[in-house]
């Protein structure tokens, strides 16, 4: 057996390499493991629920067709004009559309049926409440509800092989580390080694961390198996992460731990799931492209003019880029107007700008003051790097006091779960500039924190709104 392989019903295939084994042959290994599932997933619920609303009116016009002798009923177009979202409402309360119901026929035929009841329920409800029973004909309405059942069957059996060829027979990305632990196997599931592939839950090590956030890309649920000692550190990489997060204990299953997972033989503890679901990530990216496009737009032409004064001035760059931590702790290339000498350029942010800072430029004091320098940012959001709000990324190198922004507290990670934003709640208290003392980072990342406990659209809204009020602050040096 490889140490990367994909587990598969009956033959485990090699999937590449990376790093040495320990039979010293390296492999060639791709990253990401695997495309994502997010897309195809969300591709299937839509074709249930296309094929949900299409069984109910196409099962509704033939019961008219063939008991009343024509298909365009009145009665019949208002009972599926009310019945068909109803079902929808029912299909969503019941997990009608779920990963289980993708993976499993009788999962998702069993749960069609509790959404028809309920619609029906609701359907008969209304039309008491309204007076409007003797409207709809008893015979074709129950006729109707049997040829729906029969129908949705049916469909869903013959869509399930669509679906399972698209999505896979589990409709998720699992990968299973293995570091040092217990031995795992889970069937459909990428199995690594973690010392062939050198990889380790360093903390302190940024580069470290974006090469487990490469292994870790796509994934929707990682598992970990490492001795007792090394848990705190995978937890907190995990909760740094933008996936769901789990390491194996043997004793979970005999404990019976609540909050734990079971599975193929195995119990975890789940340490960390992503802070935002598919559609608020939805809502939240759909606000980024909206903003930052008409900002991008409109403040056009003061880009220009800012470039433009930034080349005069000495001739140099007009863009700074510098490397910083991302959500999933992946490591992304900033953008920002140039504002210090071309020849003092800190690409790791190891030193903090000052007041009397002789590095800056004249231009460069003005656009650091009113905060103009961070506007090429607009472009990361547009990349999908950042967004509008969020934790604002800061340097690899950056030190609060002496020492680094992770060392000062192990929660510095959890800021990483979000994409980074322009501005944030730090940024609207007036926790921003440089970081003298462990203090400042400490009240920064309470502000974070808070952030990511509970996202709403609204909030963002008013973090935008409020950020105008601290566009220029006597903290920009």
């Amino acid at each position: 057996m490889t140490t990367l392989q994909r587990d598969r019903d009956t033959v485990a295939s090699p999937t590449g390499s990376g790093g040495d084994g320990p039979s010293g042959v390296k492999r060639q290994l791709k990253l990401p493991l695997a495309p994502s599932l997010e897309k195809r997933r969300l591709q299937a619920y839509l074709l249930l629920l296309l094929i949900d609303g299409l069984v109910i009116v196409g099962a509704s016009l033939l019961v008219s067709l063939l008991y009343i002798g024509h298909a365009n009923d009145p009665q019949t177009v208002q009972q599926i004009e009310l019945y068909v979202p109803l079902y929808w409402g029912a299909a969503l309360m019941t997990r009608a559309y779920t990963i289980q119901a993708l993976t499993s026929l009788r999962y998702s035929q069993s749960r069609s049926m509790m959404a028809m009841a309920m619609a029906l329920t609701m359907m008969i409800f209304i039309a008491f409440f309204t007076k409007s029973s003797e409207q709809f004909s008893r015979v074709s309405t129950v006729a109707s509800l049997f040829v729906i059942a029969g129908g949705m069957a049916w469909a869903r059996a013959v869509a399930q092989p669509i679906i399972r060829s698209g999505c896979g027979p589990t409709a998720q990305n699992v990968l299973v580390i293995d570091d040092g632990g217990s031995p795992v196997r889970v069937p459909h599931a990428w199995h690594i080694d973690s010392r062939e592939h050198r990889l380790r839950p360093d903390r302190s090590d940024p580069h470290m961390l974006d090469r487990l956030g490469m292994f870790m890309t796509n994934m929707d649920r990682v598992i970990v198996t490492c001795p007792p000692e090394r848990r705190k550190d995978w937890a907190m990489v995990f909760k740094g992460s933008n996936i769901c997060g789990e390491i194996v204990d043997p004793e979970v299953k005999e404990l019976g731990v609540l909050g734990a997972g079971f599975g193929h033989g195995f119990g975890s503890l789940v340490v960390s799931v992503g802070p935002l679901g598919l559609r608020a990530r939805g809502v939240k990216r759909a606000m980024d492209l909206a903003i930052a496009g008409s900002a991008t737009i409109a403040l056009a032409p003061l880009l220009l003019v800012v470039a433009l004064m930034i080349w005069l001035e000495d001739r140099g760059p007009v863009f700074f880029m510098q490397q910083r931590q991302g959500r999933n702790n992946r490591l992304f290339w900033i953008y920002k107007f140039r504002s210090m000498r071309v020849e003092k350029l800190d690409a790791t942010g190891a030193r903090s700008a000052s007041r009397d800072d002789d590095r800056i430029t004249r231009i460069g004091r003005f656009i650091r003051k009113t905060s103009i320098d961070e506007l090429p940012q607009l472009l990361n959001v547009l990349r999908g790097d950042m967004s509008i709000v969020g934790p604002r990324p800061h340097a690899i190198g950056s030190l609060a006091g002496q020492k680094r922004f992770w060392e000062v507290d192990p929660r510095y990670l959890l800021r990483h779960s979000l994409k980074p934003g322009l501005t944030g709640l730090a940024q609207i208290r007036g926790l921003r500039g440089a970081t003298d003392s462990e203090a400042d980072l400490s009240s920064r990342l309470q502000a974070d924190l808070e952030y990511l406990d509970g996202w709403t659209a609204i909030r963002d809204i008013r973090i935008i709104f409020a950020t105008v009020n601290v566009l220029v602050h006597d903290r920009a040096f």
